[in-house]
C-alpha cells in the first residue's frame, strides 16, 4: 500500500499500558497498532509508560510517539505535555484538548458552548461525597467519576436508596463526581478522523448497560452499522460530532458518545480522544465500514502526528 512506502523505517514509539485503570485495554490497543505500524514498515518500539513516562520520553529514541494509552496520564495531556517538552511529535489531541476531553464536565460545557445539547448535570467535589443532596432534576441518573474512562466507576442509580453507595464507588476513582440524568433511549457514537466524521454506530449491550464487562468482552455486545435510525437524527449526530470536535480542538482519532432519547433527541454523553483499538473496539469497526482496513487507520492516526497542537 502507499502509506507503507511513506513511513517505511520511521522510528515510531507505541506508548502503551501506564497506569490508569485501563491500563490493561492500553495494552492490548498498543499492541494492534504495534502490529499495524510494522506491516506499514516503521521501525516500531513498544514503550510501556508506567513509573518514570518523563524519562521514558526522553529516552525513547523514536521519531515519533504514537498514544495508545488510555485513562489518567495518558489521555489526559500529561504524556501529550511531556512529548511537547522532549519535542518529540505525537499522535492525537494536543495538550488542552486531552484534558478537557478527559473530564466529562469540561468535554460537556465546551460542547454546549457550540450549541451541543447535553444530559442535565450537577457536579459534587471532595474526598467524602456522603451526606451530598441528590440533584433536582430527580432519578433515574448516572454517577460518574469525571475523568475516568471505559465505563470505571460508573452506576446508574434507580432510586435514592442507591445514591449515596453510588457517590462511594465514584469517589475511589476522582474528588471530582458529576450526577447525570439518565437519557432513556437508544446509545450510539459517532468516530471522527482527522477531521472526517465516520458512520455512526448503534451499541446494544445484551445486558441492557454498556459496563466495562460489556465494552471488552467479546459477544457481549452487538454493534449495529448502519444504524436503523431516522436520517435526521444521524446527520445531526454528525453535525454535533463535527462542532463539539472543533470547540475542543480534537486531532487525529477520536470518538463521541450520544444517547439518543424515544423522542429523537440526541444528547451528548463524552469524548474519547484516545479511542480503543483492540478486537472489540468501535473507532476501527466505523473505519471499516467506511472502506479504511485496519492499517489505513493507524496510518491516518499517525500521519496526523505533530506538536503545538
Amino acid at each position: 500500500m502507499s502509506e507503507q512506502s511513506a513511513f517505511a523505517g520511521r522510528k515510531v514509539g507505541v506508548f502503551l499500558g501506564g497506569i490508569s485503570a485501563e491500563r490493561e485495554v492500553s495494552l492490548r490497543t498498543g499492541a494492534a497498532a504495534a502490529a499495524a505500524l510494522r506491516r506499514l514498515g516503521c521501525d516500531v518500539r513498544e514503550i510501556d509508560i508506567r513509573e518514570d513516562w518523563l524519562g521514558a520520553v526522553r529516552d525513547a529514541g523514536v521519531d515519533v510517539a504514537f498514544i495508545a494509552l488510555h485513562g489518567r496520564f495518558g489521555e489526559d495531556g500529561c504524556i501529550q505535555a511531556a512529548c511537547e517538552l522532549a519535542r518529540l511529535p505525537y499522535t492525537g489531541s494536543g495538550v488542552a484538548a486531552s484534558a478537557v476531553a478527559m473530564s466529562k464536565v469540561l468535554g460537556k460545557r465546551v460542547a454546549a458552548s457550540a450549541g451541543v445539547p447535553c444530559p442535565p448535570d450537577a457536579v459534587y467535589e471532595g474526598a467524602d461525597p456522603s451526606g451530598a443532596i441528590p440533584p433536582g432534576f430527580g432519578f433515574p441518573l448516572v454517577v460518574k467519576p469525571d475523568r475516568e474512562g471505559s465505563t470505571v466507576g460508573i452506576t446508574i442509580v434507580r432510586g435514592p436508596d442507591q445514591w449515596e453507595a453510588a457517590l462511594a464507588e465514584a469517589a475511589k476513582y476522582d474528588r471530582r463526581i458529576l450526577a447525570e440524568g439518565f437519557i432513556p433511549g437508544r446509545e450510539i457514537t459517532v468516530g471522527i478522523l482527522n477531521g472526517k466524521v465516520l458512520p455512526a454506530i448503534e451499541i446494544v449491550p445484551k445486558s441492557g448497560f454498556y459496563d466495562y464487562q460489556s465494552k471488552y468482552t467479546a459477544g457481549r455486545t452487538e454493534y449495529v452499522i448502519p444504524v436503523p435510525m431516522d436520517r435526521d437524527i444521524l446527520l445531526r449526530a454528525a453535525e454535533y460530532t463535527r462542532r463539539a470536535a472543533w470547540a475542543m480542538g480534537l486531532r487525529g482519532a477520536a470518538r463521541l458518545d450520544y444517547r439518543v432519547d424515544p423522542a429523537g433527541n440526541v444528547f451528548f454523553l463524552e469524548a474519547n480522544t484516545i479511542p480503543g483499538m483492540t478486537e472489540t473496539s468501535l473507532l476501527p469497526k466505523a473505519a471499516k465500514f467506511d472502506g479504511l482496513s485496519f492499517d489505513d487507520l493507524v496510518a491516518a492516526i499517525l500521519s496526523d502526528a505533530g506538536l503545538g497542537k
